[in-house]
């Protein structure tokens, strides 16, 4: 191990880059649907000996180590995004004819964005960077940091934190509930680089005790939470159908099969009971389900009310237009509807955090003067909501919202999803096709529910949907691109299981004592230069 490290930490120029790439495109690995978490632990390990090579390098000027911790960490997180990410360039193939062209922006300039943070991660670790396990605190301190500011700068993308790696099953998740992802990545970014005092041995003690304490924690939190979770059913739990149609992106956008896709939800709506089971309560769609302008068409109303049963409910994925000012085009919005059996729209709320470049331009004005638009197809793209509201149906059950990637952005879950009796997440990977896309997306969904101590409804055109607990166990799911429904009965929640007020005081304890730890060790390295 000794021998290894030290080959490492002298490594220089594009030696050192390469490996710094290769080491964040291994732990890449860690994220579904590979789910392989110890392939971080060989990531964030060559991480601390590449920042050994650099960050303490006698006679190195501030200015020079900054530039170059901050370059290394950016080269760590290009690997690691690149490799994690790079099936976005599958949505521009939908329609390659007009998009082709942007899928090296996709696939290399929005990773090489990203990777500014963890060069500003490694940057702030290495003002705190000592030779002990001190130095492990300050690179967790750094990412905690990175990842925070990365979850709402420039809108937010917070796809794929580091914590998301260390939590492939329930019995590893349910640290989440307590601190968040956020919290869970700075204890996993700290554990994960442990193995690096193996090579040195200064405070190889200290450090391990601390990263043993942190997983013993962890697994024992997962364990105490599972075992304590009885999944009681309330009396008057609703059964809910899961409508997944897997229909494929290029025939949705298709005006000529518009109505055809229209009548295959309804089909499949229409299915009986799975097994002898009770009739559904509630169906649900995915995002966008309904191709056209449904309060445009009365037919279609008149269609679902003939579908549905007395007492059965629909909520699908629409598009919603409402009428513009004067002189304006009117303005669109990618949202929910609640429909009963008489065709009659009881509920509905809008998107409210829209995916740029998707579903609107920023600066828009700029680049339609370059000829660039939006890839999906609506005249001055869509409108965010003003704000996320509860469905509320009448049997008194309400549904918080999140439609697409809403569901990774665990701060933007406001006080009002307490009075929900569950999430209910929709959305259309379709465009993404059989890549880690819609399985790294369905974990992250998934951790809502953990974090927030309420069961989730997830809604996917091509998957994968499912009925997940609050501890984040499937109840029932359907895999990614298989097309057909399920029926499942909606798991309770206490209120006392959520926690959504203590996760920011538990996050603040646990970065003052990564700073208290980084800080300490730093001046008493800076003693024993001295």
């Amino acid at each position: 191990m000794e021998r290894i490290a030290s080959k490492v930490i002298l490594l220089w120029g594009l030696r050192r880059a390469a490996l710094a790439i290769l080491a964040g495109a291994i732990g890449a690995l860690a994220l579904p649907p590979f789910s392989f978490v110890a392939a971080l632990f060989v990531s964030f390990t060559l991480l601390v000996w590449l920042m050994d090579g650099c960050a303490t390098a006698p006679g190195a000027g501030f200015l020079a180590r900054w530039r170059t911790t901050f370059f290394l960490g950016w080269l760590f997180g290009l690997g690691y995004f690149v490799a994690g990410l790079w099936w976005l360039g599958n949505a521009l193939l939908v329609e390659a004819d007009e998009f082709a062209w942007a899928i090296p922006l996709a696939v290399l300039g929005l990773p090489a964005f990203l990777a500014l943070y963890y060069g500003l991660a490694t940057m702030l670790a290495g003002f705190l960077w000592s030779e002990g396990f001190g130095r492990l605190a300050a690179l967790a301190l750094g990412f905690t940091v990175a990842e925070w500011l990365r979850s709402f700068l420039f809108t937010g993308f917070p796809w794929n934190m580091i914590g998301y790696g260390v939590m492939p099953i329930p019995l590893m998740m349910q640290s989440a509930h307590v601190i968040g992802v956020l919290g869970v990545t700075a204890c996993a970014v700290f554990v994960l680089s442990a193995p690096a005092l193996l090579a040195t041995r200064r405070g190889l003690a200290g450090g391990a005790t601390l990263a043993i304490l942190m997983t013993v924690a962890h697994f024992g939190y997962g364990y105490y939470r599972l075992s304590h979770s009885l999944h009681e059913t309330p009396p008057d739990a609703p059964v809910i159908r899961l409508v997944q149609p897997a229909i494929d992106q290029s025939r949705k956008m298709d005006n000529s099969d518009r109505q055809a896709v229209f009548e295959e939800h309804l089909a499949l709506s229409a299915l009986p009971p799975q097994q002898g089971g009770k009739r559904p309560d509630i169906i649900v769609w995915p995002e966008t389900s309904v191709p056209f302008i449904l309060t445009q068409n009365r037919d279609a109303l008149a269609r679902i009310g003939e579908v549905l049963q007395d007492g059965q409910v629909l909520i699908a994925g629409v598009v919603r237009a409402e009428d513009g000012a004067p002189g304006q085009p009117p303005r669109y919005y990618n949202s929910v509807y609640a429909i009963d059996s008489q065709g009659q729209i009881i509920a509905a709320s809008d998107k409210v955090h829209l995916t740029p470049f998707g579903e609107y331009l920023p600066f828009e004005s700029f680049w339609n003067e370059l000829g660039i638009s939006n890839i999906v197809d609506m005249p001055g793209g869509f409108t965010p909501g003003s704000a996320r509201s509860l469905i509320t149906l009448p049997s008194g059950k309400a549904f918080y919202p999140l439609i697409c990637y809403e569901a990774i952005f665990p701060d933007e879950i406001t006080a009002e999803a307490g009075k929900a009796s569950a999430l209910l997440n929709i959305t259309n990977d379709a465009w993404f096709g059989d890549t880690p896309g819609p399985y790294q997306h369905f974990q992250q969904s998934r951790l809502r529910a953990v974090e927030t101590g309420l069961p989730l409804i997830r809604a996917a055109n091509s998957g994968i949907s499912a009925i997940i607990n609050s501890d984040g166990t499937i109840v029932r799911g359907l895999d990614f691109d298989q097309k057909g429904v399920i029926d499942a009965t909606l798991g309770g929640s206490s209120v006392s299981d959520r926690n959504n007020y203590t996760r920011t005081t538990y996050l603040w304890l646990l970065s003052i004592s990564l700073l208290l730890i980084a800080g300490f060790s730093r001046i008493g390295y800076n003693f024993r230069l001295n």
